[in-house]
């Protein structure tokens, strides 16, 4: 992806909710192990309570504008959390975000206790005190939480190989000057059954997937760009209701004439040329067009100014640590960029 490395996103098919709703129903997902001489002996029930909705993105002149939409996957459903990763980038998180051992009333959130990295690839030069942080880092710190909560998975899961349990999209600024980016970041699972224990099986998280969003492709329009989970959600997009003339969008634009120049830039492939200021107002006032009755969140994030609220959360963003054990010869997702 243009100056980037790109790992390729398998497309999930539309059997993800049929196929998860059944271990997941209510937020619950059942870890019980068993075997031919104790079948009374269980482990402490694990409970995920899962996040759905979707992120739109809309990079402008300057600045990012992103917003989140609450969509529940089922009754006991979570909102999507932003989290800082780091000082250029924000995480919006999807799927299980948030567990529950029976015997612990306090939930194992994955936006808490996120120990920021310090330093990417030694290649990037950053102000004085402060590293860029590497992706993948980034990715398998997430990888290292979920690993523990996931191996207590002890009952079969009828999930495909292609259909992450967990999904962060990763908003906020490469380094070197790069520019904007946008990430999605999939993890997903596998099973196998210990033969010796009955119906007893081992669960492990995988490695995650990084699919890059923003920017695109050399010479492609630049336009919002925007991803859900589960991923087969169905629905117009943004982009494809303003590329189709939606009758609600063009009575705004119709209605503010900064709004009509917005319009054009996005129908042109140019939406990074937008006014910034003009950009926040925009999806300020399509957002609630678009989401009716759901909850969302609207935010901006600037380079050197990090991210700021325009329709903040009903809770607090948690903050992270940054993490001095980072080697410096760790390396990285990014390739330098070219001049």
């Amino acid at each position: 992806m243009s100056g980037r490395t790109q790992t390729v996103s398998l497309y999930l098919r539309g059997a993800f909710v049929r196929h998860i709703a059944p271990f997941l129903l209510c937020g619950v997902l059942y870890a019980f192990a068993s075997n031919t001489s104790a079948q009374t002996q269980h482990e402490d029930e694990i409970v995920a309570n899962l996040a759905g909705g979707r992120v739109i993105v809309h990079v402008a002149k300057e600045i990012i504008v992103f917003a989140a939409i609450d969509r529940p996957v089922e009754r006991n459903s979570i909102p999507p959390r932003v989290m800082n990763l780091d000082t250029t980038h924000i995480g919006v998180l999807f799927g299980a975000s948030e567990w529950r051992i029976p015997a612990d009333p306090k939930p194992i959130r994955m936006d808490r206790d996120f120990q920021r990295v310090s330093r990417g690839d030694p290649r990037y030069q950053a102000a004085p005190g402060e590293g860029e942080t590497d992706l993948e880092t980034i990715g398998i710190a997430f990888l290292e939480k979920l690993r523990p909560l996931v191996s207590q998975l002890h009952h079969k899961l009828d999930i495909s190989p292609d259909e992450p349990i967990f999904q962060i999209v990763m908003i906020g600024y490469a380094p070197n000057d790069y520019g904007p980016e946008v990430w999605v970041v999939e993890y997903r699972i596998e099973q196998e059954q210990v033969a010796t224990r009955g119906d007893y099986w081992q669960t492990r998280i995988m490695r995650p997937r990084f699919t890059q969003l923003y920017p695109p492709e050399k010479r492609a329009p630049r336009t919002i760009v925007e991803s859900r989970f589960p991923p087969n959600t169905k629905g117009t997009t943004l982009s494809e209701l303003i590329q189709g003339n939606d009758p609600r969008i063009t009575h705004l634009g119709s209605g503010e004439p900064r709004f009509t120049k917005v319009l054009e830039n996005i129908r042109g492939g140019q939406a990074q040329k937008a006014a910034a200021i003009d950009s926040a107002d925009f999806m300020r006032a399509v957002l609630p067009l678009i989401a009716g009755d759901a909850p969302f969140v609207l935010g901006t994030m600037e380079e050197r100014h990090g991210f700021e609220w325009i329709v903040p959360p009903t809770e607090p963003v948690e903050k992270v640590e940054e993490d001095k054990k980072r080697p410096p010869d760790a390396p990285s997702l990014r390739r330098t960029p070219k001049p």
